[in-house]
């Protein structure tokens, strides 16, 4: 049937017409609000590259979390800046370690009111900023690495999370930490895979948030740009070895792996709106050149409308508030 007929404009007429005939819509509990917790400041730090974002303290990662709470997030992604690095990140498995302190202030916090989630990698926490430990020629060495994520692991969930994030791309993560968990009485512990994760320009931003030690780049490990099918056999893998929950980050520039994923996965998909993402839209705003409110709502749909089940945004809360407005 043709024009004049079918006037699809009929179903924009007003904001109530709207929103009867959205195909998506948004809830505060599709947000994972990605936080920073740092060893040995006594005020939250401003990430100069990343507006309104903050390195936290104990006490104001505790705040951001009964926030998160209230506004009725899905969970709160937590990664830690040390003060002291090593080669091999032992900040990270330690249980004094800033990471794990700040989980069990989280759980101590919230309970089980929030999903608690963790980062499992090592850049944060060795002083070459890879994801893992180097071998004598200079590269990650992938098995060696996984003995201690898979410590990590377990570090963390004795220190309270309730989901991991092994996000380092090392061949066979997810079967290790799934081993380490179940062995250490852990099986309820679940895990989010980054199971396509890329080497992307657009970490710049979070690189200043964990303080990176990083020279060089991580090409070996993350996937290459070029690459569309080969985050199926990554994502096929992370499934066979165990994983709960699988994400594709960063979101912005690969919506077409997104929706790849979302038709096949078996399990819940998220995607992480990177540091990169948010600080375009927070500098364009600023600049005023672009509706910033606007703007965000429409990035964050255009990565639910890809087929990411959960969003990892650092406007989780801000959004949700907003959407907590709206109702």
């Amino acid at each position: 049937m043709s024009f004049p007929a079918r006037r699809p404009r009929r179903l924009r007429t007003t904001p109530a017409m709207r929103r009867l005939s959205a195909e998506l819509t948004m809830a505060p509990q599709q947000l994972i609000l990605p936080a920073f917790v740092r060893e040995g400041i006594t005020e939250p730090n401003p990430i100069t590259s990343m507006p309104g974002v903050f390195q936290h303290t104990l006490d104001s990662l505790k705040a951001a979390a009964s926030e998160a709470v209230e506004l009725g997030l899905g969970g709160i992604m937590l990664f830690g800046v040390p003060e002291t690095r090593d080669a091999r990140g032992s900040a990270g498995v330690d249980p004094a370690g800033i990471l794990n302190r700040g989980i069990e202030a989280v759980r101590a916090e919230v309970g089980d009111e929030l999903v608690i989630m963790s980062d499992v990698c090592l850049d944060e926490f060795t002083d070459h900023g890879h994801c893992g430990v180097l071998d004598a020629h200079g590269r990650v060495d992938n098995d060696a690495t996984l003995e201690i994520y898979g410590a990590m692991a377990v570090a963390q969930a004795d220190a309270g999370a309730h989901m991991l994030g092994p996000s380092g791309m090392m061949d066979g993560q997810v079967a290790v930490i799934r081993q380490a968990l179940d062995e250490a009485g852990h099986q309820d512990v679940s895990i989010l895979a980054y199971a396509a994760k890329y080497a992307s320009a657009f970490y710049g931003p979070f690189r200043e948030a964990v303080d990176s030690q990083l020279t060089g780049d991580r090409r070996t490990y993350q996937m290459d740009a070029a690459n569309r099918r080969e985050a199926m056999l990554e994502v096929e893998l992370d499934l066979a070895e165990g994983a709960d929950m699988v994400m594709v980050k960063p979101a912005m520039s690969y919506l077409d792996v997104l929706a790849d994923v979302a038709a096949m996965s078996p399990v819940p998909v998220s995607a992480y709106q990177i540091s990169g993402e948010y600080a375009m839209i927070e500098a364009a705003a600023a600049n005023g050149w672009i509706d910033r409110r606007g703007a965000i709502t429409e990035s964050v749909l255009g990565i639910r409308r890809a087929g990411a089940d959960t969003v990892l945004t650092y406007w989780a809360s801000e959004l949700a508030q907003w959407l907590k407005e709206g109702k």
